[in-house]
């Protein structure tokens, strides 16, 4: 029983090997390349590898142009950050476009909270271009909470407030480069 238990072992670990020696191998970690087919100069590299399709560039995928868009420059995404700012955020995700609040009391009502979810449909200033979402959380004496997704004033009321707030960030930012470029010329 012993050696039969030596023998397992022994076939389990030969086994193992050649599993690793066939996936590394066919991995092809290692692949000589032959200098005299390779360009000089990391520029023509970079074309080689584009014409073969190993690589990408974000001008083709931008239409020829790097514009990057950044949380600080959208002005819906910080005017949405600025009208929320008496809450404590739960998830703030620009990539993602969303930004949820966590479980928010007044303190008028003891056993209710409310929850915000605003969802980014587009990155324009834009009535559709945002989705606002109420969950009201309603707690019993025992601590049974339910919680129910609500429409409310509430919700046109932030939309409205955050639109306006969008507006004047957007009027700052085109008066600041109006006076950047006049100062440049």
């Amino acid at each position: 029983m012993i050696l039969l238990n030596f023998a397992r072992k022994k076939l389990i670990l030969l086994l193992t090997g050649i599993t690793l020696l066939a996936m590394t191998n066919s991995c092809g970690i290692y692949a000589p390349s032959d200098a005299r087919k390779v360009p000089p100069g990391s520029q023509a590299k970079m074309k080689k590898n584009l014409e073969e399709g190993k690589g990408m560039s974000l001008q083709k995928l931008r239409g020829g142009s790097t514009n990057f868009q950044f949380a600080s420059s959208n002005p819906l995404w910080r005017a949405t950050l600025e009208i929320l700012d008496f809450l404590p955020l739960s998830n703030v995700d620009y990539s993602g476009g969303i930004i949820s609040t966590d479980w928010y009391n007044e303190g008028a009502a003891s056993d209710e909270s409310i929850k915000i979810t605003v969802r980014f449909l587009s990155n324009e200033i834009r009535a559709d271009g945002l989705k606002i979402i109420i969950h009201k959380k309603k707690c019993g004496i025992e601590k049974n909470c339910t919680v129910k997704k609500v429409s409310s004033a509430l919700e046109s009321e932030l939309q409205v407030a955050i639109l306006k707030k969008a507006v004047i960030f957007q009027e700052e930012f085109i008066r600041k480069n109006k006076t950047k470029r006049s100062e440049i010329k």
